[in-house]
């Protein structure tokens, strides 16, 4: 029996535009939505229109004062901290309510899932993973990752694992879960040196009860696709094999492709999907088949996200796209009204995702120094080891 999956999507996900020039332009899933639609992957999918948050969901995870700041911050004359009126994160008049309609987006796919109706939920507005419990960060205002998990969490699972294939480090739902171990927070991303937030080390594996249920994998700067994919399956699939989850929530932002201008990782649309069909895959053989998918950070807002994500949307639906698919007319003209950029003409970058295991005895590698070390962190507080390409 196939998979039941379902979509969560309202044009009003469009509404939270943080300003007109900022980079997280909703423009992003517009188009992701209409490539989608017109390649057929949403035939016959019934899209979910989401509620906003309740006040009570989002104190699952935020404190009253921070919640009361991002209501009045459009109508004050001040400055009202928390992180809000920065040049990540300046405010806009909607913005609790934009921003309380994508948590509400991520909690309707969750539960999608503990509800019964589906196997497999997409939010791809969600996947604000930098938020904290006090303060906006990281284009994010409030945390739907942590909101949605959190919601799981009082809706009978206690064993959930959250994978983060996004470029910078997850920060804001480790902290969420940070002394929590029914939360197995993963975040490949690329190294704290080189990139904004400067956190996500090997060494910050969770504290208290939680300790051991944060795992880390920071990359260097030009990692592709053979590399990145490399350190994930030298890492990822024996940690969720150990923690067997109930559900596994992935954030999968597209800013990992060479041509994302915010960061500096080099992988293609191509290792993308690859990678989309390797969280697929441990859902099934980990999970349960149970699988929440949310968006997250992409900043080529027409050549990569549109494309990455309707690969995305494609996994998850069991509706897999030949990568020499081309880009229909249709689409490419209404891009060209919003961009000069040229438009890509087809579903791939012609890249060959294929990678070398771990282990083989091939060291010549250079994200084996990422990967030993965030095995060697790790493993042995799971009875894992490190150095036993096995485990």
């Amino acid at each position: 029996m196939s998979p039941r999956t379902s979509v969560v999507w309202t044009p009003e996900f469009l509404s939270y535009q943080l300003s007109e020039d900022h980079p997280l332009n909703p423009v992003r899933l517009d188009l992701t939505m209409r490539l989608a639609a017109e390649l057929g992957v949403l035939d016959d999918v019934e899209l979910l229109v989401p509620e906003p948050a309740t006040e009570e969901d989002l104190l699952r995870v935020h404190e009253p004062s921070y919640l009361t700041a991002v209501r009045s911050a459009p109508e004050m004359p001040f400055d009202v901290g928390h992180g809000l009126g920065t040049d990540d994160n300046p405010i806009f008049f909607g913005m609790h309510e934009a921003s309380a309609l994508i948590c509400g987006g991520s909690i309707a796919a969750a539960r999608e899932i503990a509800e019964g109706r589906a196997d497999r939920a997409v939010n791809l507005a969600g996947g604000l993973h930098h938020a904290m419990r006090n303060r906006a960060g990281g284009f994010c205002v409030y945390n739907d990752c942590s909101v949605a998990i959190a919601w799981l969490l009082e809706h009978g699972y206690d064993r959930i694992a959250y994978v983060d294939v996004d470029v910078h480090h997850g920060d804001g739902v480790q902290a969420s879960f940070y002394d929590d171990p029914r939360v197995l927070t993963v975040s490949m991303h690329q190294h704290p040196l080189t990139l904004w937030p400067g956190t996500g080390w090997p060494g910050e594996l969770g504290k208290d009860k939680g300790e051991g249920y944060a795992a880390n994998v920071p990359l260097p700067p030009g990692t592709g696709d053979a590399g990145w994919r490399r350190a994930f399956n030298a890492v990822v699939p024996s940690l969720l094999k150990e923690f067997r989850p109930q559900i596994l929530v992935t954030e999968c932002g597209a800013d990992t492709h060479a041509e994302d201008p915010l960061a500096n990782l080099e992988l293609s649309v191509d290792g993308q999907r690859a990678i989309y069909h390797t969280l697929r895959e441990l859902a099934e053989t980990t999970a349960g088949g149970k699988w929440l998918v949310l968006g997250g950070g992409g900043y080529s807002l027409f050549r990569v996200v549109p494309r990455s994500w309707t690969h995305l949307l494609a996994t998850a639906l069991d509706r897999d796209l030949d990568p020499r698919r081309p880009i229909p007319a249709g689409w490419t003209a209404h891009a060209a009204t919003l961009t000069r950029q040229p438009l890509p003409v087809a579903m791939t970058d012609g890249a060959d995702p294929a990678f070398v295991p771990w282990g083989d005895g091939v060291t010549a590698d250079r994200v084996d120094g990422a990967v030993v070390d965030s095995r060697r962190a790790l493993f042995p507080l799971h009875g894992l080891d490190p150095d036993d390409p096995r485990d």
